[in-house]
């Protein structure tokens, strides 16, 4: 995986949310309100929160999400085994599958992790 595949991914993310949001899509405002609640800590902390979301990235195998996630795991404190750990949920819950979408993961988690270390 290479980390300008990553920032292009990034870009692009960018780029379409500030679309959306100009655009003035009543769903998808309603979209980030939901998430931002979602995601708010609660019973759980947002950093449990954004470790499960990386399981269910891997089993529905969304390399964006994926990569969203484990910046937002990361960002929100959660160290590299944690994420691991979430990935080899993942792994788990999506069988064979989920672990090609594994191997992205980690290659995220590589690029993530080393830019924090």
């Amino acid at each position: 995986m290479s980390e300008e595949k990553l920032k292009e991914m990034t870009r692009t993310r960018k780029w379409a949310h500030q679309r959306m949001v100009e655009s003035g899509s009543k769903v998808y405002k309603a979209f980030i309100d939901m998430e931002g609640a979602a995601f708010a800590d609660g019973a759980l902390a947002k950093r449990e929160k954004e470790l499960i979301a990386i399981g269910i990235s891997i089993c529905i195998n969304c390399e964006s999400c994926m990569q969203w996630h484990i910046e937002q795991a990361a960002a929100a404190g959660a160290s590299y085994q944690q994420v691991f750990e979430a990935v080899e949920v993942g792994i788990e819950m999506g069988g064979g599958p989920a672990t090609v979408s594994a191997r992205f993961a980690l290659q995220v988690m590589d690029t993530v992790f080393a830019e924090a270390g």
